[in-house]
């Protein structure tokens, strides 16, 4: 199995209980966050071979959490120490990322402040055979951004496949340039490219034809997902891979387009969701995997969806799952 490299700021996630009173009894439950370390530590789990590279101040703290992370098998060789600050939120449990109750302290953390020069990307991704990335990198400051484009030119160099999640938080694009003037230019480079309708729409202007997903049955859905698709397929020709989940109310499903094929995940059905912070991580972790082990298409989305469904009923950012209760969960 090839290593996959996930590059992305790392988080501490404060996570007090819905109406608990936890400034009174002080207590707020944390941990480690970040979209990019949360499909590390999937596939970590699922012993693909896999690094993390993010940006940390020299602290005690850090040096825990990089000792944590090395118990899991996560190579932690190429995290940057440098800055003073990590990036914090804060969202109560089981509330999504979207939710207007989440709050981001991510302004000057030592991943917003890394600069292009300080990471040597020829050096770290010896010996790499994926690399994966997100859109809310590139939300955060200019230079931020600077460095995802960096590392996505030396891995593209190396001939390096790369995956791109179109994460899209609204909250974090404050720094002066919008999602459309941004994301364009680092997607070119991606060979998977995962999202949803209105995701790809906001940040490479692919218009759906759908404008929510509430009222519209699944097959209107995968309908609009074809049209969304094959736009982006001619704008973006080096993306074998591109793939969009929906999670209506009551279920769940994905699908995948592979060169001019399209694929339809089962349709899950949903009941007493746990925690909706992580499932698309775990949905991409899902598809690298699949891809990597060379499935066939309607088993990539099959398992994908699988495991972004299975983190629905989990507690923490990060899944737990093991491949077999995935594949049981696909039967």
């Amino acid at each position: 199995m090839d290593k996959v490299f996930c590059f992305g700021e790392i988080l501490l996630h404060y996570s007090p209980k819905v109406n608990s009173d936890f400034i009174a009894d002080q207590n707020m439950p944390f941990c480690l966050g970040g979209a990019e370390l949360n499909v590390a530590t999937a596939l970590a789990n699922w012993e693909v071979p896999v690094a993390y590279c993010t940006a940390m101040p020299n602290n005690f703290l850090s040096k825990a959490i990089t000792t944590n992370l090395s118990t899991k098998h996560i190579d932690t060789s190429a995290i940057h120490f440098s800055g003073n600050k990590m990036g914090v939120f804060y969202l109560a449990q089981g509330m999504d990322m979207k939710n207007a109750a989440v709050v981001f302290d991510r302004d000057h953390s030592s991943f917003a402040n890394l600069q292009k020069g300080m990471i040597d990307w020829e050096k770290q991704l010896q010996g790499i055979g994926w690399f994966h990335i997100t859109a809310i990198s590139a939300s955060l400051t200019t230079s931020a951004t600077e460095v995802c484009l960096e590392a996505m030119e030396a891995a593209s160099k190396l001939g390096i496949p790369i995956s791109i999640d179109l994460n899209y938080r609204p909250k974090l694009w404050k720094y002066g340039k919008t999602p459309l003037e941004v994301m364009p230019e680092l997607v070119q480079y991606a060979h998977v490219i995962m999202g949803n309708l209105w995701a790809v729409e906001k940040m490479l202007g692919v218009k759906s034809t759908i404008k929510e997903s509430a009222g519209c049955s699944a097959g209107q859905l995968n309908n609009a997902a074809k049209e969304s698709m094959s736009e982006l397929s001619v704008l973006y020709p080096k993306a074998r891979h591109i793939a969009y989940t929906f999670r209506l109310e009551n279920e769940y499903h994905g699908v995948l387009k592979q060169e001019d094929q399209f694929f339809i995940s089962k349709l899950y059905a949903l009941d007493n969701i746990i925690n909706i912070v992580g499932s698309g991580d775990c949905f991409m972790a899902g598809l690298i995997l699949a891809i990597q082990q060379n499935k066939t298409p309607q088993d990539k989305i099959n398992f994908a969806a699988a495991a972004g469904v299975g983190k629905l009923y989990e507690l923490g950012d990060a899944t737990h799952q093991t491949i077999e209760q995935i594949k049981k969960r696909m039967s």
